[in-house]
């Protein structure tokens, strides 16, 4: 019976509280529909792909919000090619590692809440 008593990870799982673990799936889960937004427009933007196309220009207003913060950073770089503009934009990968990182840290504060009240 001692061997059920062990303090490994798989014990501490069970005793973690469902209110933090809902919360760091949650965070988790924007976080992830949020980079791979930001993955599309990176994609979309290095190939060129038409900005007359719906879901394209659906795309880049949605993640403009996300992107905006650090599109000033680095500059862009412009390559046009014989029937595309290809845009490079740093600020949209540096946008999603320092999303990411948010994500981390809310999710250690949260966390450190849960540690706190003896869990």
């Amino acid at each position: 019976m001692s061997h059920l008593r062990s303090n490994n990870k798989e014990h501490d799982i069970f005793k973690t509280p469902l209110w933090f673990l809902k919360t760091r799936h949650a965070t988790y889960y924007i976080l992830g529909i949020i980079e791979v937004l930001l993955a599309f427009r990176f994609t979309f933007k290095l190939l060129g792909a038409n900005l007359n196309n719906g879901f394209v220009s659906f795309l880049y207003s949605i993640t403009g919000i996300f992107a905006t913060p650090f599109s000033g950073i680095f500059n862009s770089t412009i390559s046009s090619g014989l029937s595309a503009k290809s845009v490079f934009e740093p600020g949209t990968i540096i946008g999603m590692i320092v999303y990411a990182i948010l994500a981390w840290g809310l999710v250690g504060l949260v966390k450190l809440k849960a540690d706190k009240e003896g869990y």
